[in-house]
């Protein structure tokens, strides 16, 4: 089974590594995600240089043996791996979006999502969806990655955004299901606990709009709503099943496995294992926050063990493949 085909990994550099082509050629590859600044040299010389190294190194990616997607996170302001000082499409934060006029708006996004299209790029980790129910979450409203505490003006912007996508052929990925706009945490760093901040609206959001969007993904934080669950987001069964109940055919990713919540608890091969248990589909480790390039193979083969080992349900992980392998054909050149 191409258990790779549920991974999106991220690798340092500007060029695909040895170590990436190894493991798509003996467990396949879902996708990949591209980053500017790396934390281990804490500088912004990781995978983007200029927008025509980008476009060699995406043709790179995609001639991997099962020709992995390519994700990106282009939110907009703070959250933007293509800046404009490398020569990338201006793109401002979401907050700062909300205020502009619709047919501004629409030329933002015309020409950022084209330039995401001509690059070689399939995803962008956007929308971001969150209400900004507190200002000062430092993960979310003090960044000015929410558009706005009303969500009539977020659902308004999000359908925006689709559309201008889909007339890209850009897939979108919202995020950070179930709603981590009510946060007072960094989730870089600490499992949330939202279960006081949490709003039905919130929720529902999520599943009004997932389907309607080009890819139809959602992105699921390491939230824990003690209401459904003791456990994360990305490692609840009730969590993610309540999710699965609504949104059958979306696909399911986790936010990076390497943040220090999984870590302090499990580490990232047993997160990796209990996120597929549980009933996610792809699961997201940068290799940026944490340096396990070395691991990555074996962290396939501990899932493929556990699924000979009767762990993991095979028919779960062949439809979770079948999702990966639906976007890959929807979005290919």
């Amino acid at each position: 089974m191409p258990i790779g085909e549920l991974f999106i990994l991220g690798f340092f550099g500007k060029v695909v590594p040895d170590w990436l082509k190894a493991f798509a050629a003996r467990y396949g590859l879902g996708g990949v995600i591209l980053f500017d600044y790396s934390c281990r040299t804490q500088q912004y010389d990781n995978n983007i240089d200029t927008p025509e190294q980008v476009q060699r190194l995406c043709a790179e990616i995609a001639a991997l043996p099962s020709a992995p997607m390519v994700f990106i996170d282009q939110e907009g302001g703070l959250v933007r791996r293509l800046k404009e000082g490398r020569g990338f499409a201006p793109l401002p934060s979401a907050r700062e979006f909300n205020h502009l006029a619709t047919d501004r708006k629409r030329a933002i996004l015309a020409a950022s999502f084209a330039e995401m299209r001509r690059l070689g790029i399939h995803y962008d980790f956007a929308p971001v969806i969150d209400v900004d129910y507190n200002p000062d979450n430092p993960n979310i409203g003090r960044i000015k990655r929410s558009y706005s505490s009303d969500i009539a003006e977020v659902e308004a912007n999000v359908l925006l955004v689709n559309e201008v996508a889909r007339a890209q052929r850009i897939g979108l990925c919202l995020k950070h299901f179930p709603g981590i706009g009510g946060a007072v945490v960094d989730s870089h760093q600490e499992f949330m606990d939202i279960s006081d901040a949490l709003r039905s609206e919130q929720e529902e959001l999520f599943y009004a709009l997932a389907p309607k969007m080009f890819g139809n993904a959602v992105l699921v934080s390491h939230a824990i709503v003690r209401q459904w669950d003791e456990r994360p987001m990305t490692l609840s069964a009730v969590g993610l099943g309540r999710l699965r109940a609504r949104l059958a055919d979306t696909l399911l990713i986790t936010d990076d496995m390497q943040m220090q919540g999984l870590q302090k608890a499990l580490g990232t091969s047993e997160a990796s294992l209990q996120s597929l248990m549980a009933g996610m589909d792809m699961l997201c480790i940068g290799n940026n926050l944490l340096d396990q390039e070395a691991e990555m193979a074996a962290i396939a083969e501990h899932i493929l063990q556990n699924l000979r080992e009767g762990n993991l349900s095979p028919s779960a992980i062949e439809r979770s493949i079948a999702r990966v392998g639906e976007r890959k054909a929807l979005l290919a050149d």
